[in-house]
Formats: C-alpha cells, sequence, structure tokens
C-alpha cells in the first residue's frame, strides 16, 4: 500500500556519455566509438541568461541532446534560482541531488530538472498517500520538520539473508529532521523504536482509494506505528505529534537496501573503531581502526546491536548517528561533488531506495527541499536522541519511557527553533544585535492607548493549542472579561510556532487592550502595513504555548540544553567503541 511506483526507463549510466573537458569548463557528450562515427561530438551549449528558466523534462532512457541541454550540474537554459550561470562570470557550483532515505542527502542539493533522465529517477519514487497527516507540505519561509524512517522491512531483492522476509515493515529507525526557520542550523532527533507510547486512531488510504480507519493502541512499543496492523507512515507522523508536540511537515522512508546502495554509490562510508568486532547475527567482523564501508558490511554496522556500547538499541542508535554524520561529510566532500559518475550513481539509488508522501512525490518538490536545507553548514547539524528511562514496569528491561525532565527541555528548544549547536560568531552576534531591534520594537507596540473591552473586535483561531481553545477563550472573553465582540473560527489553515495575534495599524488599541487581558507578551503581537475596514477583526491565532484562558503563556525554549542529553555535531567523527 505504501509504495506505488511509476514504470521504470531502461538502465543507463549518463557519466559515461557526458565528460568534462578541461580546456573549456565544460561538459560535452561523448558517444560510444561506432556512433561517433555516424554523428559528430555534441557540446553542451552554455546558459543563456536570456533563456526561460522553466526546465523540460526529457523522456526516459538516454535521449539525443537538444537544443538548451544543459551538461550534468546544469538546468535546461535560464539562470540557476540562486543566480550565478555558467558563462564567464565563474564554474557552476556542483550539487547532489537530494535522497531523503536518509539524512544525509538533505543536506546537499541541487536541480535535477534538467538531468537527461529526469522521467527516469522521476519514476524510480514511490509515493503513499498518507490521508492529512501532517501540516500539508513545508513551506519555504517556515521551520520544517522532517520524518526520517528507516524500516525493517526484509522484502525485495538483497534483503533474503535478513530475518522474516515477509515481514511489512516497522518503523525500526526514526529520526525527526527539524530545520530552523533561518536555514542555520537542523536537530535530528532520534527515537528509540523501545519506546513505549500511545499510538492514535490512524485513517489510512487502500490501493483500492478507500480510508480504513486502524483504531489506536496505548502502551505499546513506538515501531508498531508503521506497519502493524496496516499502520502507514502518516500513523507514525501522528504518533510522532503526539509524543514530541511537533506535527510534521513530511516523511521519507527507506528499507535495508538503502544503506547498501547508497553507502556503494558514494565509494564507501569512513568509519572507525575503538576495538575489533564480531557480531554474528549482524555479521560485521571489523579489526580495530579505520574502515571505509560499503554495501553488505555498511547495512552490518547499522544493524549491530552487539558490538558496542552496553549492546542496547539506544547504543545502536549512536552509532548509526556517527555513519550518518560521516556520510554527510563524504558527500559534501570534493571528491563526490566533482564526480559525475558518483552524481549519477547516487542519483539513481536515491530515487529508489525512496518511499514519500504526496508533498514530497517527485523530483522537482525533492529539489525544492533540498534548496532549503543544502547550504547548512555541518557543524550546524545536531544528531540527539530522545532521552528515556529503562521502563520501571518492567523486572526485564526490553523497553524504555521517556525521561521527562530532560526531554521537556530538548523539546521546548526543537519546538522554539533553538540550535542545539553554536554558530559562527560573527553571524550570532549579528542575529543577536538584530533579536535585540526587534525586541525594542516589539516592546513598542504595547506602548499607548487602550480600547474598551466591548469595542475589541477578534477572530480565534487554534493553530496549534489544546483541543477545543478556541471556543473556552471566547467563552471566557465574552462572559468574563466584556469581549462581546469575540468569534470561534475554529482550526487555522496551518499551525503556528507560538501565539499571535496579528491586526492593522488602526487597530493597534485594540490589541493592546486584548493583550492585556490574554496576558499577551510583545512577541506574540504582529502588527500590518495597510489599515482595516471599519468592524474588521483581529485575528488571534493560538498556538502551542497557549495553555489556557487567563493563565499566561508557556514560558519561552531554553537557550541550553541539560548537560545529560546526548548529541553528536555532524562535523565531527567519533569512534564506536
Amino acid at each position: 500500500m505504501d509504495a506505488q511506483s511509476r514504470g521504470r526507463a531502461e538502465e543507463i549510466d549518463p557519466a559515461d556519455q557526458w565528460v568534462l573537458n578541461p580546456r573549456t569548463g565544460n561538459y560535452e557528450l561523448r558517444l560510444a566509438d561506432s556512433a561517433a562515427q555516424a554523428r559528430p561530438k555534441v557540446t553542451a551549449p552554455r546558459r543563456s541568461p536570456s533563456a526561460p528558466s522553466a526546465p523540460t523534462s526529457p523522456s526516459p532512457g538516454v535521449p539525443k541532446p537538444r537544443r538548451g541541454d544543459a551538461p550534468p550540474g546544469g538546468r535546461r537554459g535560464g539562470r540557476s534560482r540562486k543566480g550565478g550561470g555558467a558563462g564567464s562570470g565563474g564554474r557552476r557550483k556542483k550539487a547532489l541531488v537530494i535522497t531523503g532515505g536518509t539524512l544525509a542527502f538533505l543536506l546537499v542539493g541541487g536541480s535535477l530538472a534538467a538531468y537527461l533522465y529526469y522521467d527516469h529517477l522521476n519514476g524510480n519514487l514511490s509515493v503513499t498517500d498518507i490521508a492529512g497527516a501532517g501540516t500539508g507540505g513545508f513551506k519555504k519561509d517556515q521551520a520544517i520538520n522532517i520524518l526520517v524512517i528507516g524500516t525493517d522491512k526484509r522484502s525485495g531483492a538483497g534483503n533474503e539473508g535478513y530475518g522474516d522476509k515477509e515481514s511489512v515493515g516497522h518503523a525500526d529507525t526514526t529520526i525527526l529532521f527539524h530545520i530552523a526557520k533561518d536555514r542555520s542550523n537542523a536537530t535530528a532527533l532520534s527515537i528509540p523504536r523501545d519506546l513505549i507510547t500511545n499510538i492514535p486512531d490512524c485513517p489510512t488510504k487502500q490501493p483500492d482509494g478507500t480510508t480504513k480507519d486502524v483504531r489506536g493502541s496505548k502502551g505499546v512499543r513506538f515501531n508498531n506505528s508503521l506497519g502493524q496492523e496496516g499502520r502507514d507512515a502518516g500513523c507514525t507522523m501522528r504518533t510522532v505529534k503526539g509524543l514530541t508536540g511537533i506535527e510534521v511537515d513530511n516523511f521519507m522512508m527507506v528499507d535495508f537496501n538503502a544503506v547498501k546502495t547508497l553507502s556503494t554509490a558514494v565509494g564507501g562510508v569512513p568509519v572507525c573503531l575503538e576495538k575489533a568486532v564480531d557480531d554474528k547475527d549482524s555479521k560485521l567482523k571489523l579489526s580495530e581502526g579505520e574502515h571505509r564501508l560499503q554495501g553488505e558490511e555498511a547495512l552490518a554496522f547499522v544493524r549491530t546491536r552487539h558490538a558496542f556500547g552496553n549492546e542496547s538499541d539506544l547504543d545502536r542508535i549512536k552509532t548509526q548517528q556517527q555513519f550518518l554524520g560521516s556520510m554527510m561529510r563524504e558527500m559534501k566532500s570534493k571528491e563526490t561533488l566533482t564526480s559525475p559518475k558518483k552524481f549519477f550513481s547516487l542519483a539513481e539509488a536515491a530515487t529508489k531506495s525512496l518511499t514519500v508522501d504526496q508533498g514530497l512525490g517527485s523530483i522537482n518538490k525533492l529539489t525544492d527541499l533540498a534548496g532549503e536545507l543544502k547550504d547548512i553548514d555541518l557543524k550546524n547539524i545536531t544528531f540527539t536522541t530522545l532521552p528515556v528511562l529503562d521502563n520501571p514496569a518492567e523486572k526485564v528491561k526490553a523497553t524504555v519511557v521517556v525521561n521527562q525532565a530532560l526531554a521537556d527541555p530538548l523539546l521546548q528548544m526543537i519546538r522554539g527553533d533553538v540550535s542545539l549547536t553554536e554558530v559562527e560568531k560573527k553571524e550570532q552576534a549579528a542575529k543577536e544585535a538584530a533579536d535585540a531591534d526587534a525586541k525594542a520594537k516589539q516592546d513598542a507596540l504595547l506602548q499607548g492607548n487602550r480600547a474598551p473591552a466591548a469595542d475589541v473586535r477578534v477572530n480565534i483561531y487554534n493553530g496549534g493549542g489544546p483541543k477545543g481553545s478556541a471556543s473556552t477563550t471566547v467563552n471566557w472573553l465574552q462572559n468574563s472579561k466584556g469581549v462581546s465582540r469575540s468569534s470561534n473560527v475554529g482550526n487555522a489553515p496551518s499551525k503556528v510556532g507560538a501565539t499571535q495575534l496579528e491586526y492593522a495599524p488602526n487597530q493597534a488599541d485594540q490589541a493592546r487592550a486584548l493583550a492585556d487581558i490574554m496576558g499577551l507578551p510583545a512577541t506574540a503581537l504582529k502588527v500590518g502595513t495597510a489599515n482595516a475596514a471599519s468592524k474588521t477583526a483581529m485575528k488571534l491565532t493560538l498556538g502551542p504555548d497557549f495553555q489556557q484562558p487567563g493563565s499566561p503563556l508557556a514560558p519561552a525554549a531554553p537557550q541550553q540544553l541539560p548537560e545529560d542529553v546526548q548529541q553528536a555535531q555532524a562535523d565531527k567523527a567519533v569512534c564506536a567503541k
């Protein structure tokens, strides 16, 4: 049910046909000897600044060069999104295609729309209809939350030797990847598969187009949110929201084969071991020291539960984070970025491995996401794990429960879009100065006259607050505070990160009055640029920081993690031990 793949084109290796000419800096199409005798060499033209920018998708297979076709790494005609063409102004910067199946490829992106086998890659993707789970898709001007799921599904070529080949696939490895609104940093939050949690009721789309409601379960392992009783990735998204208070925009899912194919495509992933290991369960056998793993060995490395630490799933999570960090560094290396052959191999492996929701169900949409993420520095990407404790209800410890004392501040920071890493000092200083200036301007919004409560007009939306918040607040305002012109409009079109009051400049006196009544801070006020017509209502959207009418909003997110919260930065190599 979670994969409807389109037709696949004949397997090709375009990297064998495009060759970089060092004299010109252009890629040229080099055909086989027999073909070369029949027709002359074709040089991919430079892009013209006046050419249209919309890409055209060529047919699957190996199409003939067409007027305006760009070489690997370019767009067909027109300018690139970020400016800087392939003309005399310098060389184009190469970038890798997003995979979505692993965090590594999320950090390296670029436009695929002009590649020779665009349709072929598009056809590789598998798409799941998640029946309305999540926000409906990431937005360019907001923080982004992508759920990356690695399943233990054993079916498919190459997976025959891994246990139950009939397994439907569960949420074996789950990482909530949060990308900051300003795109300066990201947090990768691992969720243990053996965490005891509640799974909500989940509507799931069936192959015949109908929707089946799968009943929820209380007090079960997190990994049962996928596969069990027909649950799809949309159910995992809903479970993550209930667990963390963070609504997911999109999901990306891969199975065992992804680790093998992607690690091979990149030419192996460097790892180091502080001790020799010989794990008969995962078949990992390595000597102490440094290794470059790909294929079966790479899969064994991320699957092992008995080689490192105290042989728990939590230590396996750390090993997987180390592997992903290393893969990210490898993807961003000069050796990978300048190799067309590696590029195409990665694009092929990534798209074949990937299942996504409809919001990411095309190469265009994936590359839009990649464009949002590709400039994040690896040192500003933090891996961490949801803090847990051994399940106190068990004598033989097999599962874990959330450690609220440590998890709450961590989740508050993610919800509040606070970086877990230190950004560049210059950037941080500029950000602090901008924040101080913005705070001064916000504080000024509360200075001035207040309108009588009876004159305040406001429509109230629930944009992430507790269920029923809008109606409860309207009743409180009308019956206790004299704000008779308040209305409950229901759920907001999209969730907000924090409660906000939107109003026009000529409604400032109403906004100040309502802020006083509701206890809203200056940061919750958002003034527009144009005056409103008479009798127009302001817009109050209640966010996840809203608790109940008359109570202050939840405190701002902490700026620093407790020392006991596990974390690791993607730019640092760590040896497994």
